[in-house]
């Protein structure tokens, strides 16, 4: 484990574990990298394998400044910069995939070779043309909802955030775990964050996207219907979706196995981009 410095002077926390092409993780709104706690040793067994803790989540810093989906784009430039990583698999789950969104609009694909996606729409409100929302904040009522439940009870949204994002139920060791993980997020940078994350609207830009792109998708996810996620699949050009059929929002944790062996299997595959 160690920590790279961003452009501003906050510092990012990291892990890493194995050898070969780099394969980096990118967490949820809340969560930290060691949510894929369960996958990491069999990926490492194939790939170099590098968790970042967003800044304001987990053991990075927490500054009063920066919590918008750009500027965690230009923390995830700084990280593999800093760790000299090229041709890396970049993996996002949830709020993870459009900062790896705005990593590729801002900055290219420069130093990465292919995209994992997992488990998040293009667009998260409601609107005429679009029906697949988030299930508890599709609307600028609902935001405002959500962050009042994190001012007045931070600790009472983790225990329900936890309990809707898995169709399994952890272990009262890893539940406890994941909880502490969670408290290390403040009500400031998950209202500040999701005020900027929620509004945005992917659809037109994904449209443009040519880049090796993985999709998973839950279909039990409790989070969004999944026909949201899956609508990356069917639009980014060439890109494979895998369905979990037993899986709410993280997968990973619902289905391990097959989750680590589609991501073991696809960032196996030779790239041709530097």
């Amino acid at each position: 484990m160690g920590y790279v410095t961003a452009n501003d002077g906050t510092r990012l926390h990291y892990r890493e574990q194995g050898s070969g092409k780099p394969l980096v993780l990118l967490h949820g709104w809340t969560f930290s990298g060691r949510f894929f706690h369960r996958n990491i040793p069999s990926l490492a067994e194939h790939a170099r394998v590098i968790t970042l803790d967003l800044r304001g989540h987990g053991d990075s810093d927490k500054p009063d400044r920066g919590y918008r989906v750009a500027r965690l784009a230009a923390d995830l430039r700084d990280l593999l910069e800093a760790l000299d990583l090229r041709k890396a698999t970049v993996l996002g789950w949830s709020l993870g995939c459009p900062v790896i969104w705005s990593y590729l609009e801002l900055f290219g694909s420069e130093r990465v070779a292919a995209a994992v996606f997992v488990e998040q729409t293009p667009r998260q409100y409601y609107a005429v043309d679009w029906k697949y929302a988030h299930a508890s904040c599709f609307d600028d009522a609902a935001l405002a909802a959500l962050q009042a439940q994190a001012s007045a009870d931070r600790a009472g949204q983790d225990r329900l955030q936890l309990k809707t994002i898995m169709a399994t139920s952890p272990d009262e060791d890893e539940r406890e775990m994941f909880l502490a993980e969670m408290a290390k997020c403040p009500p400031s940078v998950r209202n500040s964050l999701m005020a900027d994350h929620t509004r945005a609207d992917w659809r037109s830009w994904l449209t443009t996207l040519d880049l090796p792109t993985l999709v998973l998708v839950a279909r039990q996810d409790k989070v969004f219907d999944w026909r949201g996620p899956a609508w990356v699949g069917e639009h980014v050009t060439g890109a494979r979706t895998v369905f979990f059929e037993h899986s709410s929002h993280a997968l990973f944790l619902d289905e391990p196995e097959k989750f680590d062996q589609a991501v073991t299997a696809f960032h196996a595959q030779d790239r041709s981009r530097a």
